[in-house]
């Protein structure tokens, strides 16, 4: 058995023990599977941005957040170096949260638009958001083997939150994240594999699946992604979850 394999192996085992969404967030921020990732965490959260050099940094997995009877989940690609690692919370603390929960806001999901950290008073009513990679990866970029060992982790929180019936993923990892879980998880996954896009919806039994571009400086500073395409996107999940 590889490496991958054995710690992919073990990370299930921890997954697949946690009774619910506080044991396993629980777990998610003690995970330390992957050597590379690791390192990389901490030394960022050793060697501060300047900006936050009077801060502590979180240094460890990020959990989901969320509600824990929520009906949509929204599934990222990892936390940022200087932002959920930095904070604590999955997309708070750098622009892409700003980008995702003031559109969150906007279409009824969150009570207020901003989120800076843990005690920010932030609240999701229907919705929970993940990541598929629970560390933050060097250049945003964690490894296809880094991605097995983590798999688990949005496995056993799919289980858990059985009231879901639309999932939006935030870019192409994402989205084949999103699908490799939903196909161990026993749904019918089409095949081949339907393509990522911006906008994409594809209907399976009892569950709705949504794109939507990543909301990275990348896509924000250029206009690939606007407020109005991400709005779009998200309230067309928060219509579905409230009648499916």
């Amino acid at each position: 058995m590889s490496r991958t394999a054995r710690d992919a192996a073990q990370v299930a085992r921890l997954a697949g023990a946690a009774p619910d969404l506080a044991a396993l967030d629980d777990a998610v921020t003690g995970c330390r599977a992957c050597p590379r990732l690791v390192q990389w965490r901490e030394t960022v959260a050793r060697d501060k941005r300047a900006a936050y050099r009077d801060e502590e940094y979180w240094g460890r997995p990020v959990p989901g957040f969320g509600d824990p009877a929520a009906r949509l989940l929204v599934v990222g690609l990892a936390p940022g170096a200087h932002g959920a690692n930095r904070t604590g919370r999955v997309f708070t603390g750098d622009r892409s949260g700003d980008w995702l929960y003031g559109s969150m806001y906007r279409v009824g999901l969150a009570n207020q638009p901003t989120a800076s950290g843990l005690r920010d008073g932030l609240r999701l009513t229907g919705a929970r958001v993940t990541a598929a990679v629970r560390c933050a990866p060097p250049d945003n970029k964690p490894s296809p083997e880094e991605r097995t060992t983590c798999a688990p982790w949005l496995d056993r929180e799919l289980t858990l939150l059985a009231s879901v019936t639309v999932l939006v993923a935030l870019g192409g990892v994402a989205w084949q994240a999103t699908w490799a879980a939903l196909r161990r998880a026993g749904h019918q996954v089409p095949r081949p594999r339907p393509a990522f896009a911006h906008g994409a919806e594809v209907h399976l039994a009892g569950l709705t699946v949504l794109g939507c571009y990543h909301p990275s400086q990348q896509n924000t500073f250029t206009g690939k992604l606007t407020e109005q395409m991400l709005d779009a996107v998200l309230g067309r999940a928060a219509a579905l979850a409230a009648t499916g």
